[in-house]
């Protein structure tokens, strides 16, 4: 499948061991994943040099690409709500993860439409877990 995974840049990167591993996990089960570069450490860096409209273009682009969004939301980010709203108007399926006990915006938690699922999760390995579960169930 081709996935774009979402996650906080400018907001903060605290949760970025998290999307590593998430990034990691779909690579290794043979996923393409165009946004792979936002896990890592450099993202901030390469992201202060690209023009704004360049990446809004980039990533709408790679969202109507996508088969799928999986985004993790446990650090509160305009982009990422931007991201998952747009994937739901596209009728793209989007997968929402988040630390547990942390506050996630209620534009998502409240949202009910049938393409959005959202999860809990305890550490990374869960976190993995329950995308691939998520996944299997996706593809069956």
């Amino acid at each position: 499948m081709n996935i774009y995974f979402a996650c906080s840049i400018t907001g903060g990167r605290q949760d970025e061991p998290v999307y590593k591993q998430i990034v990691a996990a779909l690579q290794a089960d043979g996923h393409i994943v165009p946004t792979a570069l936002l896990a890592g450490s450099e993202v901030i860096e390469l992201e202060m040099i690209v023009d704004p409209v360049a990446v809004y273009l980039r990533d709408t682009g790679w969202i109507e690409d996508c088969d799928l969004l999986v985004a993790e939301v446990s650090t509160p980010s305009h982009g990422v709500g931007y991201e998952i709203g747009y994937a739901l108007s596209l009728e793209k399926r989007v997968l929402c993860l988040y630390r547990a006990g942390v506050p996630v915006s209620k534009m998502i938690t409240g949202n009910r439409d049938p393409y959005l699922t959202i999860q809990e999760y305890t550490d990374a390995n869960q976190a993995v877990l329950q995308l691939r579960t998520y996944l299997d169930h996706v593809n069956t």
